[in-house]
């Protein structure tokens, strides 16, 4: 895979230069989900990840009011680059984002300015997915966006992205996770990544072995980002408490 050849400028330019209907949506749906479910907790500070950051803040974002430490854990060594340069002052593009969460309270009542915020909580880890396994566990909330579809041509290797992502996490974490429907594939710059056809059937299989209490649903927002897909679905839930029984060998 070519995954230093992605161009992570074009894929900003492309997709967050300007906040698309489709991700005000799900910046809705994770603000909410999150909002109420730190709202009941009621304990401190947590430590957030989110997998396959990719170009993309707006994930760790939507974490950043209860978190002590994110980890932006990314492959491409473009997109390691470019996170890495948006730590200490992140772009003007990325204040839209943050002005559709700091319309619910709990991120409206954030007592520091979101760029100190962000440089203090903030760091990047270049990493594979799969190589999470090791770290099972670790991480209090987390999200996945657009990474186990959009990462391999295999059904079995997006279900294992998944189980990677969701077994990081200690049970009864909340997560959020996001995927292209019925993904072709896509461009970036001029390469091209290959996509795991998938919808909502398969996304649902692949967290219910590992979540609970998840949701599974088709944005209602239908403008197309780029060619080669059908729509998105936002996937968000809980990490389970336990994970199936192995049958006996």
């Amino acid at each position: 895979m070519r995954w230093a050849a992605f161009d992570p400028i074009a894929y900003v330019n492309h997709n967050y230069r300007r906040l698309q209907a489709e991700d005000a949506e799900i910046l809705h749906l994770v603000r909410d989900h999150f909002g109420e479910h730190f709202r009941k907790q009621g304990f401190g500070p947590v430590s957030g990840i989110d997998v396959g950051a990719g170009a993309n803040l707006y994930p760790a974002l939507a974490m950043l009011p209860w978190c002590e430490d994110i980890t932006l854990f990314e492959r491409s060594p473009a997109n390691v680059r470019y996170l890495a340069g948006q730590v200490d002052s992140y772009d003007p593009n990325w204040d839209q984002f943050w002005d559709v969460l700091r319309a619910h309270e709990s991120y409206g009542s954030l007592d520091a300015d979101p760029r100190e915020e962000f440089r203090r909580t903030v760091r990047v880890e270049q990493g594979d997915i799969f190589d999470l396994g090791s770290r099972e566990g670790r991480w209090s909330v987390g999200t996945m966006f657009f990474v186990a579809e959009s990462m391999t041509a295999s059904h079995q290797e997006f279900a294992l992205g998944v189980e990677r992502f969701l077994r990081a996490l200690a049970p009864g974490a909340p997560f959020a996770t996001a995927f292209m429907e019925h993904s072709t594939g896509y461009h970036t710059g001029e390469h091209f990544f290959p996509a795991c056809d998938v919808g909502e059937y398969e996304v649902r299989a692949s967290l219910e072995p590992f979540a609970r209490d998840f949701k599974v649903q088709r944005l209602e927002s239908a403008a197309s980002v780029r060619d080669g897909y059908s729509g998105m679905i936002v996937a968000y839930g809980w990490r389970a408490n336990s994970d199936p029984a192995v049958p006996a060998g």
